[in-house]
């Protein structure tokens, strides 16, 4: 029986689109979208951040030093900013409400850097949470096994009455190797509600 509804953050929340975010702050020639791309949002010290390896501080003279001057300013706005404004994924926050109002847990499993929770905290739906676990204050990341199991420990949680909802395949694939139920989220929340309901979930 499932008790407890466990949500990824980018994409599944709220949105995560690197193309967006530099709309935002006006980078729009190709050549240059592709080496911010590549040197921030696809870079090795992102992925580290995650990992709570590098924080935003230590990352950023890194990636200023490899791109051109003309859009360092930028790249430091994306950088520390880039999650604002935040834009929800639409229907979501009705749906965790929904969910909250019928009983179920609410949870949130991120990857996501230490500056998560200024940005995580000051929006809405965060209040809706029973419990936030983000992977680098635990230095470990989704689809590991061992971030599962810590999130079930540090709530007190029985895995076969979890279900996780990501984006990412690999990710819901892990959590079910662990025992867990799993959906993968393609930005529709009445799919979404759907699969839930098909697991015996009131929405």
């Amino acid at each position: 029986m499932i008790r407890n509804i466990v949500f990824d953050m980018g994409n599944v929340l709220i949105r995560f689109d690197p193309d967006s975010f530099m709309d935002r702050v006006g980078i729009t020639d190709p050549e240059d979208r592709k080496i911010v791309n590549r040197e921030l949002f696809a870079s090795v010290e992102w992925a580290l951040m995650d990992m709570g390896l590098e924080t935003e501080d230590t990352f950023e003279p890194k990636v200023l030093a490899r791109i051109p001057n003309r859009l360092r300013e930028k790249v430091r706005e994306l950088l520390r900013n880039w999650a604002y404004p935040r834009q929800y994924i639409p229907g979501m926050p009705e749906l965790v409400q929904r969910l909250k109002n019928a009983g179920y847990g609410i949870y949130l499993l991120s990857n996501a850097s230490v500056g998560q929770p200024a940005y995580w905290n000051q929006m809405p739906v965060s209040k809706i949470f029973d419990g936030t676990l983000v992977s680098a204050f635990v230095k470990t990341v989704k689809p590991c096994p061992a971030i599962y199991r810590l999130f079930t420990e540090e709530f007190k949680l029985e895995e076969a009455e979890c279900v996780f909802i990501d984006d990412a395949p690999i990710n819901v694939a892990a959590a079910v190797a662990c025992g867990w139920q799993g959906i993968v989220f393609h930005g529709d929340p009445a799919e979404l509600e759907e699969k839930l309901r098909t697991l015996g979930v009131r929405c």
